[in-house]
C-alpha cells in the first residue's frame, strides 16, 4: 500500500519536475519520517519548484520564507499584536505554521533567525512570549542553501545541521530532461494546475505504518557499525552522533517500504548513508588540504564495515 502511495506521488510530482526520480524518492524517505530536507544546490535547478510539487501533491498547506540578513525570529513564528478592537493581544501565525514550509536561502539570515527554527524542526512547535503553539501534523521543513555563493551568508551551525534527516543535491538535468524542460513550460506552468493525490490524515496514518517494518538484528547492527565508524575514522575530525543512527535506521525503513517490502536490506543503509550522514561528518583539517571530499571518506568507511549476509 505505501509502495503504491508513494508512486502515485512521484508521479504526480513529475507531472511538474522532470526527471530527478532518486531526488524525489529520497524526498519521499524523508517525508514518511517525518523529517526534515536540506537542498544544497546552485540557483536555478528546481528547488523551490520541487517544494512547491511535494506540497501540491500531499494536499499540505505551503508557505515560502526568504531568508535575508534582516529577517527577525518573530518574521518566522509570528507575533502578538495589540486589537483595538477587542481591547486584548491577538497571536498572528507566521508562515512557519505551515504544514511544508520553504526556507529559502537558510543561511542569509543571522544566527539568531535560524535558532527561531529549531524548536520548530525538533519539537514540531514554537513558543511566543511564554506560550507554546503546536505546529500542524505532517510539519516538513525543506531549507535551501547555494553552495557557491558565501558572501553575506551565515553558516548553519552544527545543531541545526543535524535537524535535518537528508541532505540532497538536485543537480543539473541531462541534455534530454533539459528539451523536455522547455517543451513542458513551453505554454503553460505545470504547476498551477497541480491537484494533490493524497490528503495530509493520509500521509500521517502511512507515517506510523512505516515504523512496522522490520529489521533484522544483524541489520541493525550493520547501521550502528556503519555510524560508529564514522568516529573512528582517521580523516574525520567529528563522526555522526546517535541521532544520525537513529536518522538512518529510519530512513531505511521508509526506503523499503517505498521498494515494497516489509522488511529493510543491508543495500538499503549503503544508499542512504551518503544523504543521511555526510552533513553530520566533519573531516579534519589536514584531509581537507589533501583535496579528499566528505564524500569520499565517507564511502571510505562504508567499504571497510562488514555487509552481513544471509546464512544457508
Amino acid at each position: 500500500m505505501i509502495a503504491e502511495i508513494a508512486a502515485r506521488v512521484r508521479e504526480n510530482i513529475q507531472k511538474v519536475v522532470v526527471g530527478k526520480g532518486e531526488v524525489i524518492n529520497l524526498a519521499l524517505v524523508a517525508i514518511l519520517c517525518e523529517g526534515h530536507i536540506l537542498i544544497e544546490d546552485v540557483p536555478g535547478t528546481g528547488k523551490t519548484v520541487l517544494a512547491r510539487s511535494i506540497a501540491a501533491s500531499l494536499g499540505c498547506t505551503f508557505c515560502r520564507i526568504q531568508f535575508t540578513p534582516d529577517l527577525l525570529p518573530s518574521d518566522v513564528t509570528g507575533i502578538n499584536y495589540f486589537n483595538q478592537k477587542t481591547q486584548e493581544f491577538v497571536f498572528r501565525p507566521g508562515p512557519v505554521m505551515s504544514q511544508v514550509v520553504l526556507a529559502d536561502e537558510i543561511n542569509r539570515a543571522t544566527p539568531r533567525t535560524q535558532s527561531a527554527m529549531l524548536e520548530a524542526m525538533q519539537e514540531q512547535q514554537i513558543t511566543v512570549d511564554g506560550v507554546t503553539y503546536f505546529l500542524p501534523r505532517p510539519f516538513l521543513v525543506m531549507a535551501t542553501q547555494n553552495p557557491i555563493e558565501l558572501e553575506g551568508t551565515f553558516p548553519l551551525p552544527e545543531a541545526q545541521v543535524d535537524r535535518f534527516l537528508i541532505k540532497l543535491p538536485i543537480g543539473y538535468p541531462t541534455e534530454k530532461e533539459e528539451h523536455d524542460i522547455l517543451l513542458r513550460f513551453e505554454r503553460e506552468d505545470p504547476l498551477e494546475g497541480l491537484s494533490s493525490v493524497i490528503t495530509p490524515d493520509e500521509l500521517v496514518a502511512i507515517q506510523r505504518q512505516v515504523r512496522e517494518v522490520r529489521v533484522e538484528e544483524s541489520v541493525r547492527g550493520y547501521i550502528v557499525d556503519v555510524v560508529r565508524a564514522t568516529r573512528s575514522h582517521k580523516d574525520v575530525q567529528l563522526g555522526a552522533s546517535p541521532r544520525g543512527t537513529l536518522s538512518l535506521y529510519k530512513c531505511a525503513q521508509a526506503l523499503a517500504a517505498i521498494r515494497g517490502r516489509k522488511y529493510v536490506l543491508p543495500d538499503d543503509v549503503k544508499l542512504l548513508a551518503p544523504y543521511v550522514l555526510t552533513h553530520r561528518i566533519l573531516i579534519s583539517p589536514a584531509t581537507r588540504l589533501r583535496g579528499r571530499r566528505l564524500a569520499d571518506v565517507l564511502m571510505d568507511v562504508i567499504e571497510t564495515v562488514p555487509v552481513p549476509v544471509e546464512r544457508l
